[in-house]
């Protein structure tokens, strides 16, 4: 009688400790379950990857575009690229990645749910199960970036430097956000079964199809066809298309969004395309005008890396050399297409990246074989009717999103510097400052 009220006190305890002790190891059991859902690998992968599509566009395409306009608009070339990252930094963070990967809305747009990254954390998410959400999401942000820094080629020494600005807002929302959702959001292309491996028509074409249009509305250059407008430091230019090339293995392999073999297939398919249309290039234009230039080298090894993008995961090593001679071929004519018809794209952004993907997306619809894609020449003809689909339907969907923000643009703040601001130079008109002081 005496030891009994030990006894159940002593039983309570125990039976609540083994309680304790079971719903510990089960909470342990449940986050071990969790962790092991991401992959270290992967997600240093990605985190890596994103690393180095950041420098694409910061120094990338700072050094790339700034090296090839003329000096008195070094630093407003360059700023172009590099308030792009700051800008889109913030607009995807607030609203563009719940616009683009969130829950569709009519095959169209995705929904608000995740606004300033409401309910994006830790864990992993639906479209990339072994990295975290975190991971994905700024991955993509760096394709967000350099989308709206590469339209910055055709508007150079002529666009207000505030015009700018409220464009890129406009733009990065409007347009690149659906054009992504459409794609790889869950959107009707994507569910039309468009191949689109690393941005080929979201990046590429989306761009270059932009920058036509900001070229006819801006108009020309004060003095295009008749004054010297050479690049003025082509080292510049050179040390940026090898830090493009450089960072584009992390745009296209770490599209597989794993440490994988589709990662190192597509690492490899990429660094091939890109030699082989920097060769062809330089072959062409040693034959159209005598001798081979750097700055053609440096352009078709851009043109190579832009055509392989949609295809760098689902095609083969030999079929990315037949990719790479496409695109040195009509990238470069399309350079001279433009001299003969007379718009002023000044960097060229069409026809490096608007045919340069156009090439890529259609030839991805050919010679498809590996990760899960399937072309022409290896059973499936309709995928090339696909890819067309999506590669009109971007063109249409940029022509006339890109028109109307411009007009919006132009009608709050206006367009384009003065006459005089633009023989000063941007970089002093704009900036108040210079680019290079001599003594």
């Amino acid at each position: 009688m005496i030891f009994r009220p030990r006894f159940h006190k002593l039983f309570s305890k125990t039976l609540a400790m083994f309680f304790l002790c079971g719903l510990a190891v089960g909470v342990f059991a449940q986050e071990a379950w969790a962790a092991s859902e991401i992959s270290a690998g992967d997600t240093a992968w990605i985190l890596t990857s994103s690393a180095l599509v950041l420098a694409m566009t910061a120094p990338g395409l700072v050094l790339f575009y700034g090296g090839m306009v003329r000096g008195k608009n070094v630093l407003g070339t360059m700023m172009h690229s590099f308030i792009s990252l700051c800008v889109v930094s913030v607009v995807w963070v607030l609203w563009g990645y719940s616009l683009a990967f969130s829950t569709d809305i009519g095959g169209v747009i995705g929904g608000l749910e995740w606004f300033g990254l409401n309910g994006v954390g830790p864990e992993p998410g639906q479209a990339a199960p072994t990295i975290p959400h975190l991971a994905f999401m700024v991955f993509q942000l760096m394709f967000a970036v350099i989308t709206v820094a590469l339209i910055t080629g055709s508007i150079a020494e002529r666009m207000k430097f505030g015009a700018f600005l409220l464009f890129a807002v406009l733009w990065s929302t409007f347009i690149y956000s659906p054009l992504a959702h459409w794609v790889w959001g869950g959107g009707w292309l994507g569910e039309l079964g468009a191949l689109d491996f690393a941005g080929g028509t979201v990046v590429h074409i989306s761009s270059g199809v932009a920058a036509l249009v900001c070229a006819l509305v801006l108009g020309k250059r004060h003095g295009y066809g008749k004054d010297t407008m050479a690049p003025h430091n082509l080292p510049f230019t050179v040390v940026g298309a090898c830090l493009l090339w450089f960072g584009w293995f992390g745009f296209n392999a770490g599209s597989a969004l794993a440490a994988d073999g589709i990662a190192a297939s597509a690492f490899v398919t990429t660094n091939t395309a890109a030699a082989v249309a920097a060769l062809t290039w330089m072959a062409a234009e040693w034959v159209y005008r005598g001798k081979p230039t750097v700055l053609g080298a440096a352009s078709g090894a851009v043109a190579g890396l832009v055509a392989i993008t949609p295809a760098a995961g689902f095609v083969g090593p030999m079929s990315s050399i037949l990719i790479g001679i496409g695109a040195g071929v009509f990238c470069y004519l399309a350079v001279l297409w433009k001299n003969k018809l007379g718009y002023d794209d000044a960097l060229d952004v069409l026809a490096i990246h608007g045919i340069g993907g156009t090439w890529g997306a259609i030839a991805t619809g050919l010679f498809a074989s590996v990760g899960g894609g399937t072309g022409l020449f290896f059973g499936n003809p309709g995928q090339v009717v696909t890819q067309i689909i999506a590669v009109v339907a971007t063109w249409v969907f940029v022509l006339v999103g890109t028109f109307i923000i411009l007009k919006i643009v132009d009608g709050i703040i206006g367009l384009r510097v003065t006459k005089e601001d633009e023989v000063l130079g941007l970089d002093l008109s704009q900036h108040n400052e210079r680019g290079y002081i001599s003594s």
